[in-house]
């Protein structure tokens, strides 16, 4: 995707007064909390555009050598050179310009949740969320469960957890979807195969400032806590629940000991579920440009299957498959699964703005 010289000036214009700004000193507060926003995200884009409008001047200046003899042999060797690369440095600068999702770099909350097959279902959902933990861990971010409902096999029903660090939605938000995995349960004595499935949501986690809740909006209940977790939680009135009553969103909480500090949880993942309902409205306006996005953003939609038997991994959006299930559980695989889906996505959204 060629872009054209006039648009390379404009970034490089747009960047060089960014710059003068921020070095002026008579920015503050929102103005320039903005600026810095503004010049973080550029500046990428920014040297590649220099890198290519360099490249192309040297095509040039190149071009016009060809007509000296002496030089011709030298200039055709460079030529080369840079032609070659001319097309995968615009490439990477249309993929830099590609609009931006504003909560790609925001913290997220992950929430795995056990499907169908009863225990191994649980026990698979403790799987995947272990894999994330261990991916998480290799790209510095921090993972702090916010609550979980564990099962009596091992496992979960239900975790849910926060994950802070660079990056984190635009990386983990393709993995929100059904997780299938085939293998043979340790408690099948017959050695059959079963396949069960575990449900994956990642929300983007938002700063105070993108939602807004009222008082007014919220009915909260104070309860008696239920099963395990010690002798507290069926002594005490601390478990919570809060209704938001124009989204009729409705979030649970009872893993402290405190009431306080459940309504404190209960808020968080209330204002992550608002963010996304939220988002959902607006990307359903937007649903030309979500097309173009890799899988439907559907949670109930299979996207991925974990063989054990055959020791393979397949996203079924992009028809990947990896003969290194060991390795995703572990974490590394994992990331090559994610880099194909971002470079699958980017692809597709480059395609759509050529159509």
């Amino acid at each position: 995707m060629k872009i054209p010289a006039e648009r390379l000036d404009q970034i490089a214009n747009r960047f060089a007064e960014l710059e003068a700004r921020m070095a002026s000193g008579t920015l503050e507060g929102e103005e320039f909390v903005k600026a810095s926003r503004d010049y973080a995200e550029l500046e990428p884009v920014a040297k590649i555009a220099n890198d290519v409008k360099a490249m192309r001047e040297e095509i040039a200046g190149l071009e016009e050598m060809l007509a000296d003899p002496e030089m011709k042999a030298m200039a055709e060797d460079e030529l080369d050179e840079i032609r070659e690369k001319l097309p995968e440095a615009e490439r990477k600068l249309a993929v830099a310009m590609l609009p931006k999702d504003s909560a790609d770099s925001k913290p997220a909350m992950l929430e795995i949740r056990a499907g169908t097959g009863g225990d191994e279902a649980a026990l698979f959902a403790g799987d995947l969320y272990r894999m994330y933990e261990r991916y998480a861990a290799e790209q510095g971010w921090k993972v702090e469960p916010v609550s979980m409902n564990a099962s009596e096999v091992g496992g979960f029903k239900e975790i849910v957890a926060n994950v802070t660090g660079t990056g984190v939605f635009a990386k983990l938000k393709f993995e929100s979807g059904v997780h299938r995995v085939q293998r043979v349960p340790v408690t099948e004595s017959g050695g059959r195969i079963h396949t069960s499935a575990a449900t994956v949501a990642v929300l983007p986690e938002p700063d105070e400032v993108d939602v807004q809740i009222e008082d007014k909006d919220l009915k909260i209940d104070i309860y008696r806590a239920s099963g395990a977790g010690g002798q507290h939680v069926n002594t005490t009135d601390s478990a919570v629940r809060i209704t938001h009553l124009p989204t009729g969103i409705v979030v649970q909480q009872q893993d402290e000991r405190s009431q306080h500090k459940n309504k404190a949880k209960a808020m968080q993942v209330l204002r992550t579920r608002i963010y996304d309902h939220l988002r959902e409205q607006s990307q359903g306006e937007e649903a030309a440009a979500r097309k173009a996005m890799v899988g439907s953003g559907d949670r109930s939609e299979r996207i991925r299957t974990y063989n054990f038997p055959q020791g393979r991994v397949t996203d079924h959006r992009i028809g990947l498959t990896l003969h290194k299930l060991e390795e995703v559980l572990a974490g590394p695989g994992l990331g090559e699964l994610v880099g194909a889906l971002i470079a699958e996505d980017e692809a597709k959204r480059l395609a759509a703005l050529n159509e």
